[in-house]
């Protein structure tokens, strides 16, 4: 029996629909099943919640947010996880709801490939140096104002070294995996997901000298704020964090625990690019030359 947590998203439609599925074929394929306490009451009568330290893989039904989430709720027993999209963009899924059937089936015959994919682990110290709060970011660390529109003035050091001072409206610190996340959106580098680097990009730099960086993965970035509102956050994985305040250290390093993504073998990252972010810009052209 292979023991599977499900996270889901309650904002999509048909979730409903794709549990029922999941259950109707769960007996046939040895999976037992247990859920996310959000989902719990629509999976139905004695739907079981899921004990991070009991599961053998997660299934997350919805999008990139929803395995972002599952792989918070496994973090220290990390597990393969497989993405089945309910959504329209769905990058870190592996398949969409019409695949589900064939997707437990493949699980259940372990005939799949895992990508350990790299995270980070995060932490804020206070003005006497002492941590407050602490992370991990499979995708991104973002230190960003509120509803103020004022340049934040940052220190960056990579292993104490000054990279530079930033004048911007934010910095992201992304792994290869969240480079086509906020990253590609603030005009960082698109990564190969397998690698392990650290990506640095200022979010609206104020000056055409700064650009993002790519950094190995031994390096410890920290981040000090020099200027800029009273009160900043810092946000991981666009779902949890804190406030960073004026005086505060953000320290971000690449954790020991990665978190292993399951993928089919005929899947492949430049085949997700040209489908979901139309990577080269040419598939109208493409196709006609091929008819």
């Amino acid at each position: 029996m292979i023991r599977l947590g499900v996270a889901g998203h309650l904002g999509y439609d048909g979730l409903s629909g794709v549990l029922a599925t999941l259950q109707r074929l769960a007996p046939s394929l040895g999976l037992t099943l247990s859920y996310e306490e959000s989902i719990k009451d629509l999976a139905g009568d004695g739907a079981q919640l899921i004990v991070p330290g009991e599961v053998d893989a997660m299934l997350t039904l919805g999008g990139d947010g929803t395995l972002l989430r599952a792989a918070r709720i496994v973090e220290e027993h990390p597990v393969p996880i497989l993405g089945i999209n309910l959504g329209r963009l769905g990058f870190l899924t592996c398949c969409p709801a019409e695949a589900l059937e064939d997707a437990l089936s493949r699980l259940a015959k372990q005939a799949y490939v895992v990508e350990p994919r790299m995270t980070l682990d995060a932490r804020v110290l206070d003005v006497e140096g002492t941590e407050r709060a602490s992370w991990r970011a499979l995708n991104d660390v973002v230190i960003h104002k509120g509803g103020f529109a004022r340049v934040v003035t940052m220190w960056v050091q990579a292993n104490g070294e000054t990279v530079a001072h930033y004048a911007a409206d934010g910095i992201v610190i992304a792994t290869p995996t969240g480079s086509t996340a906020y990253n590609l959106s603030a005009g960082g580098p698109v990564v190969f997901p397998t690698l392990e680097t650290l990506i640095l990009t200022p979010v609206s730099a104020h000056t055409l000298a700064l650009r993002p960086l790519v950094l190995p993965p031994t390096s410890e970035i920290t981040v000090r704020v020099e200027d800029g509102p009273h009160e900043l956050l810092v946000t991981v994985d666009g779902q949890v964090g804190a406030t960073f305040a004026l005086g505060e250290t953000l320290v971000v390093r690449r954790s020991p625990h990665p978190v292993p993504i399951v993928r089919f073998p005929e899947s492949s990252f430049f085949a997700t690019m040209r489908e979901k972010l139309q990577w080269g810009g040419l598939l109208e052209r493409d196709e006609r030359t091929r008819c």
